[in-house]
């Protein structure tokens, strides 16, 4: 049998902050290459131009090593998904294995996220295991879809379930798995393309990680990975201790779904910050019960999403491992929409919407605090701009393409320092994914691109802002186009804090051939025919703190940018200008503005 580390937590070493640092670094390095070999060899345009997958490492005793760059919702539940590939072949595992794993009820984040777990052994121990986690463009789910938000249970949803499923033995496939991918998908090369750059990865990070242990020896290795993750816990320390004893209580709700959530879903998270036990009480437990549709949150979700927002209030330079997560203690409830799921409700939507929303409220209630604290709400919405479409391509001979698009992004939320970002996409990736490229899109899909574009005003004003958000247009250019969204935040906009106003909500419509349109839901399958298309804009990110304490240049800049729209650097942040935009000679009137904040202040 071969050994398994069951834990790395020997002290009797002294600390070596030097090889600490460069190992550390090392690992990291590791991850990018794990990055870079699965965004060069996938063959879907959601993973090879968007960037929807992350890569991280784990120990064999199941902790979270390194993430690098992984987007938030993904990699802040790898530990989860190491420990279910235990419990399902303990004693079991051995050199040369991989296995898929996409179950959310057994660690994964919802079933279109495959990931592909190759344990690394050295000198017949194992030592971590490489994870590559990717979005995937179809799984096989009832309708052209990932995201089955109107599936009752996993059994309407549809898609195939890999619960740590070994499809890779002694290095060589499983070819039984294989097959019954390919029956199943809508597009089976496609998919066997990205299968193959998944585990390509993952193979990747074992080959570099062997190396690694050959360099340095299997002693320098273990003191490591104890040394690591225990000074992560430290600098976690150090970050609580510096935030004041509060118990901070926030809510909000996710928009409405037809009849079956008239009101939507209610969401509320109490945080209980002790500085002097280093200690972060995230309580979860006041949701509703699972619902009947695919909103409900896997537990890889909640922990994460959470999780992520508490990070984004914190010292940022604090690693993100399982070290640091040892001084945040979750309070979750079973069975709950937000918690840990009960069999079989679905859990297809699990890594956006609810997951952005818990992302947003956490962050939010750390500027109860005070100004200088926490940040507005991040743009939501995963609508139009982040659609699955699917077709058949008259240019192939007709033959099927399914996709899901990543072409526009919502506002980033306003800090108490900066603007919020352009960039910024939805809440739960951060900014860390990419935006796909039109061109790549019309060349890869039968479908033209109308316009692609900032919304001026769009974003939550404050003295800081929230960034706009964006607004796209496209549709088929012969054949019939699926459209397919789970859009939040066409009802409930994101939130400004401490006086900042909030973003603009997200909207969508048919254009038809003649130039009329009709509003869309927010949860829409969209029949697009020639001539049609869909419009549709993502939310602006929330403002901090008052417009009126805006430095009246930035203001004009703004304008000038067409971030803001004149009318608004008045209304709202009570600037006035003189001159125009036309002349060229546009600027701030100094005394008229402080006329009229003087007389908003009152």
């Amino acid at each position: 049998m071969i050994k398994k580390i069951n834990s790395f937590r020997d002290r009797s070493a002294e600390f070596d902050p030097y090889m600490t640092a460069i190992i550390a670094n090392r690992v990291d390095g590791i991850i990018r290459e794990m990055t870079n070999t699965l965004l060069r060899s996938a063959r879907s345009a959601v993973i090879n131009s968007a960037r929807d997958f992350s890569c991280a490492i784990c120990t064999s005793d199941n902790q979270l090593l390194a993430s690098a760059e992984g987007l938030p919702i993904h990699i802040f539940g790898s530990h989860l998904q190491t420990k279910a590939m235990y419990d399902f072949h303990s004693g079991n595992i051995n050199e040369g294995d991989c296995y898929l794993h996409n179950d959310p009820y057994s660690g994964n984040t919802h079933a279109a996220d495959h990931t592909f777990l190759v344990p690394v052994f050295f000198d017949g121990e194992h030592f971590f295991t490489a994870i590559a986690k990717a979005h995937q463009a179809d799984v096989g789910n009832a309708a052209p879809t990932t995201y089955m938000a109107g599936a009752k249970d996993q059994y309407e949803e549809g898609a195939l379930i890999f619960p740590a499923v070994k499809v890779q033995e002694n290095y060589e496939m499983v070819q039984d798995i294989v097959r019954m991918c390919q029956s199943r998908v809508r597009v089976p090369s496609q998919w066997y393309g990205d299968f193959l750059a998944g585990i390509g990865s993952a193979r990747i990070g074992e080959k570099r990680l062997k190396e690694l242990c050959g360099k340095y020896g299997k002693h320098i290795i273990k003191n490591f990975i104890t040394h690591w993750l225990d000074y992560s816990e430290e600098r976690m320390i150090q970050a609580i201790g510096k935030l004041p004893r509060a118990t901070l209580t926030n809510s909000g709700a996710h928009d409405p779904f037809g009849d079956l959530l008239p009101d939507g879903i209610p969401l509320k998270v109490t945080l209980d910050i002790d500085p002097e036990e280093a200690i972060i009480k995230l309580d979860l437990t006041d949701h509703p019960p699972n619902v009947n549709c695919g909103f409900n949150q896997s537990e890889a979700c909640t922990s994460a999403a959470s999780i992520a927002g508490v990070f984004n209030s914190i010292d940022s330079s604090v690693p993100r491992n399982s070290g640091s997560f040892r001084r945040i203690k979750l309070h979750l409830k079973d069975g709950a929409v937000v918690g840990r799921p009960s069999f079989p409700h679905s859990c297809s939507v699990a890594t956006t919407n609810i997951a952005d929303r818990l992302i947003n409220i956490t962050q939010a209630a750390f500027a109860q605090i005070g100004d200088g604290w926490g940040l507005a709400e991040g743009g939501i919405g995963l609508g139009a701009g982040f659609a699955v479409v699917s077709g058949d391509d008259h240019r192939v001979d007709n033959k099927p393409y399914v996709n899901q698009l990543h072409i526009a992004a919502s506002g980033g939320p306003a800090s108490s320092s900066s603007d919020g970002w352009i960039t910024y996409g939805i809440p739960v990736v951060g900014g860390l994914m990419y935006r796909d490229s039109i061109e790549i899109d019309e060349l890869k899909h039968p479908m033209l691109f109308h316009f692609l574009r900032l919304i001026p005003g769009s974003g939550g004003a404050g003295r800081y802002r929230g960034a706009p958000g964006q607004e796209v247009a496209y549709g088929p250019i012969n054949n019939n186009m699926s459209v397919i969204w789970p859009c939040d935040g066409t009802h409930y906009p994101p939130k400004g804090v401490r006086g900042g106003l909030n973003g603009k909500n997200c909207s969508h419509f048919i254009v038809h051939e003649d130039g009329s349109e009709d509003e869309l839901p927010n949860v829409a399958i969209v029949n697009l025919t020639k001539g049609e298309i869909v419009r549709g804009n993502q939310s602006g990110g929330g403002g901090y703190g008052s417009p009126l304490k805006r430095d009246p240049e930035r203001v004009l800049y703004d304008v000038m940018e067409k971030y803001e729209t004149i009318e608004r650097a008045e209304d709202v942040y009570g600037v006035v200008f003189s001159g125009s935009i036309d002349s060229g000679d546009l600027l701030v009137d100094d005394l008229a503005t402080a006329e009229l904040r003087k007389k908003g202040d009152k």
